[in-house]
């Protein structure tokens, strides 16, 4: 850990990813868009000074305002420009050499009477080496009128951002030769004894001229693409104003993906009460064991003097408590909530933007693959969608998950295509799992749905809590919880068919028929009725669970692209599950699920309509489109690999226990990738180890894989106390719940209020 500013970092340092993506060191670029710009220069006066180099990053500058702007106009003269919408003036004013003139323009800013620009930029080099053919007289003069105006410039620093550009490498063997005086050489000279001059000004001074040279490696890399040697290619220029606005804007727009220049946000009301909450769990834990291992050395075996015989503790070693293991959960949960903050909300950690390349994401993905293929192992049953399959195949889903985010590979449509299928394959095993489990069992009871509640919900509310954010956030959460509740909603009115009642009647399929065509109905109504949609999660308390960004769109766009998959799900398990009962498929261990030739047939189907669906999803040309068809097509390839998965009997009768490790804490991977693997809420890669790119990817997964596997155990002991068995106590437990979110809800009226 370097400490330091990032804005420093920013300013100063960083590297390309590929030709075209800056990574400045240690913190993540935010891609500024024009209203975005807008909203952060509004009513605000921008002035660049220097030569045709700082004129080209004046009209970059402007094009991230109005990309509509044309570099028209004088060239050797000032440009004006002008936002009347948002009230922001950007100024170019021509003074090719640092001189009196220089001087003059600078220090009328600086008496009282005259109006100062919130952001001044400076620059200027080249024209005086080459008026005066790279003299060092012209040095010594250079040194001598930045010596002048540096003083100006810290005066005008106390008040505005004031930044100094240092002079970009040239391309020497393309330089015209009324040009070949500008050498390298020289450059590096007038830019030393600018840095050296205004670092010495500032050094007793609170206020203090930023240095961008950043500028300067961003040229060595790309000034072989220059047009005439000097000026900089128009991706570099573009670069170098996006940098600008990052330092300027990112600490008022505070965007997620832009951690340069962002202060650590302070701690919210709710997040100190969560941290007094851990800490006092931490301590009670440790006072209780230490009580206990006492009174375990009390009675501990020892030997008589006397006899020589060993003697009995009178009190056997006691069993742990429900307290002491409440507060060891507690106790642990406080110590990996710690390690959360610290590498998503502490700028303790370094955090750097994705960037894709088609190896990143294919090599982990066949590495992955082989690996669980060599863990191959014989299932317990073989029947159609057994458990230990079910878990495999949540496994590699999630597996793939987490590589596509890490690699940044949602920019590329084919691939996201073939992710949106995972995450439907996640929303359809939910609608299987929940209707069979309903149908077979009949346990409609407060217990079961409590527990479901829980193990789905716990770790996002605390996140919730911890790292302040909604718990709309964590989308995928809140989609697997509603749709729960929907499945049960469903199934659990009257009348509640079940399979044992159904055996009895054969009409009683037709009437559970009837309602997964009302369901059907609700859902097509609701996915083409956003209006209706919004007024049902916008009253309250949903609209506190659903809400991002002050609306439930977000909410309504992420239900809405999966919205049939669940349905999909639960009629495949009411298919299923007849046909199992009338005994019209075969489950044993190495047959086929149906005859030889009803499966070569199925099988052919399903391979054929796989391969179709991969064909239609890497040909897709818009996102937005693609993402229309989906919701109606995307069962096409999740039937076909249950197919393809179950039909041949030896395939069927063997898993890959280490895909089924992996699938038993999806979910927690899933929402701990958030903030302890990827960065800045998913935008960004989490860096532990600086310059090791594929060390630290190990590292990291590593210890995000034992925190998740941590986590789920957890889930799983509290589930068990939190979420009793006998009803009386359950309903005490869940007035406990109830009071727990009145309290959050209370304080974080107080916290809003606050910040308003």
């Amino acid at each position: 850990f370097k400490g330091g500013d990032t804005c420093e970092y920013l300013l100063s340092s960083g590297r390309f990813l590929g030709e075209k993506v800056w990574q400045p060191h240690s913190c993540m670029m935010h891609k500024y868009k024009n209203s975005e710009a807008k909203n952060c220069l509004i009513d605000k006066h921008v002035v660049f000074i220097g030569d045709s180099r700082i004129r080209q990053l004046f009209y970059s500058f402007i094009k991230l305002i109005n990309p509509q702007v044309k570099e028209e106009g004088i060239k050797h003269g000032n440009i004006p420009f002008e936002d009347k919408s948002a009230s922001i003036k950007v100024d170019f004013l021509w003074y090719p050499e640092v001189n009196g003139s220089m001087r003059q323009r600078i220090k009328s800013w600086t008496e009282g009477s005259v109006a100062k620009p919130h952001i001044i930029v400076v620059g200027a080099a080249t024209w005086s080496i080459k008026i005066h053919n790279g003299s060092n007289e012209a040095l010594a003069q250079y040194k001598i009128n930045i010596t002048s105006i540096a003083p100006l410039l810290e005066k005008l620093a106390i008040s505005s951002d004031v930044y100094w550009v240092l002079q970009d490498p040239v391309y020497e063997d393309m330089l015209s030769e009324s040009r070949k005086m500008i050498t390298n050489e020289k450059i590096d000279a007038y830019n030393e004894a600018a840095v050296r001059i205004l670092n010495s000004s500032s050094r007793n001074s609170k206020a203090k001229v930023k240095v961008f040279s950043v500028s300067k490696l961003i040229a060595q890399e790309t000034i072989m693409k220059s047009a005439d040697g000097l000026h900089l290619p128009e991706s570099s220029r573009d670069t170098n104003a996006m940098i600008l606005m990052n330092v300027y804007c990112n600490k008022i727009m505070k965007p997620i993906d832009g951690s340069c220049c962002q202060p650590q946000p302070p701690l919210t009301l709710i997040q100190k009460i969560a941290f007094c909450f851990f800490t006092l769990s931490i301590i009670g834990y440790l006072i209780i064991s230490l009580i206990h291992r006492n009174n375990y050395r009390k009675n501990k075996s020892c030997t008589d003097l006397e006899s020589g015989e060993e003697k009995k503790p009178a009190i056997s070693t006691p069993n742990v408590s429900t307290l002491e293991m409440l507060l060891q959960c507690f106790c642990k949960l406080g110590l990996i909530m710690t390690y959360f903050y610290l590498c998503d909300r502490a700028n303790l950690f370094m955090k750097e933007n994705k960037f894709y390349t088609h190896s990143s994401f294919f090599i982990p993905i066949v590495y992955i693959l082989v690996l669980g293929v060599f863990y191959t192992e014989n299932t317990k049953e073989t029947k159609l969608l057994n458990r230990e399959q079910t878990d495999e195949w949540k496994g590699w889903m999630q597996l793939v998950i987490l590589i596509y985010h890490i690699s940044g590979a949602s920019t590329f449509l084919p691939v996201y295509m073939h992710i949106r299928v995972l995450v439907a394959a996640y929303l359809f095993q939910t609608g299987y799992g929940h209707f069979s489990y309903f149908w077979i069992k009949g346990d409609f009871g407060v217990y079961r749905v409590c527990q479901v509640l829980f193990r789905l919900n716990f770790l996002v509310v605390v996140l919730c809590i911890v790292m302040d954010r909604p718990y709309q956030f964590y989308y995928f959460v809140p989609l697997v919880t509603v749709w729960f509740m929907i499945i049960y909603a469903t199934l659990a009115v009257w009348p509640q068919i079940v399979q044992k009642k159904a055996n009895g009647n054969c009409l009683w399929h037709f009437g559970l028929l009837l309602k997964l065509i009302c369901l059907l109905t609700c859902i097509y109504f609701l996915s083409y009725s956003q209006g209706a949609f919004e007024k049902i999660f916008s009253f309250w308390p949903l609209s506190k669970c659903f809400e991002l960004n002050g609306n439930v769109y977000e909410w309504w766009f992420r239900w809405k692209l999966d919205r049939y998959v669940v349905f999909h799900g639960m009629l495949f398990a009411f298919i299923y599950l007849a046909l199992q009962k009338r005994q019209m498929i075969s489950e044993g261990k190495g047959d086929p699920l149906f005859s030889n030739r009803v499966s070569n047939v199925l099988l052919f189907i399903s391979i054929v309509s796989f391969l179709t669906y991969s064909i239609w999803a890497s040909s897709c040309k818009n996102k937005t489109e693609c993402n229309e068809l989906h919701p109606s097509v995307s069962v096409v390839q999740i039937l076909a690999f249950i197919l393809i998965r179950n039909i041949p009997g030896y395939v069927r009768s063997v898993y890959s226990s280490f895909f089924a490790w992996f699938g038993k804490i999806s979910l927690e991977l899933f929402i701990c990738q958030y903030h302890i693997w990827l960065a800045a809420d998913t935008k960004g890669i989490l860096v532990l180890i600086p310059g090791y790119p594929m060390f630290n990817v190990l590292v990291s997964t590593f210890i995000f894989v034992c925190v998740a596997h941590e986590i789920s155990q957890i889930t799983n002991d509290l589930a068990q106390i939190v979420v009793p068995k006998d009803n009386s106590t359950l309903l005490k437990r869940l007035l406990c719940i109830a009071g727990f979110f009145s309290g959050l809800h209370f304080f974080s009226a107080m916290q809003d209020r606050s910040r308003h």
